[in-house]
């Protein structure tokens, strides 16, 4: 499939896309022409990658953990290493501080919206 049938299937603008394969995240054939050419896998890997990105890693770790990912599945594959699995490990370390934070603070707003409806009666 050509840039923009991809960048369609995945809500992923086509310049995302560019950067994905500039990274070494994405890879794509190019025809006679130089048009880009991705496998259908290709919709899956793009899937895989956004959920990386917004679970907040960067692309140089996102590079290192997607061939530990079958992009069928999103299933794990067996080829992590040590060292990924102690970065990956501080990754939902830092994620889980983060949604701890977020609870404190969602926890807090409740307490403001029940006291304001309380003295709005």
């Amino acid at each position: 499939m050509r840039i923009g049938e991809l960048a369609s299937r995945t809500a992923v603008s086509e310049r995302s896309l560019r950067y994905y394969e500039q990274q070494g995240l994405l890879a794509a054939e190019r025809t006679p022409g130089g048009h880009r050419e991705y496998p259908e896998s290709a919709v899956d890997r793009v899937v895989r990658i956004q959920e990386l990105y917004a679970a907040g890693l960067c692309s140089s770790k996102i590079v290192d953990l997607l061939p530990c990912i079958r992009d069928d599945d999103g299933g794990p594959a067996e080829t992590a290493t040590p060292m990924l699995v102690e970065q990956l490990t501080a990754e939902r370390d830092r994620i889980t501080a983060t949604i701890d934070d977020l609870v404190r603070s969602r926890d807090i707003l409740d307490d403001v919206i029940t006291t304001a409806k309380g003295e709005a009666r």
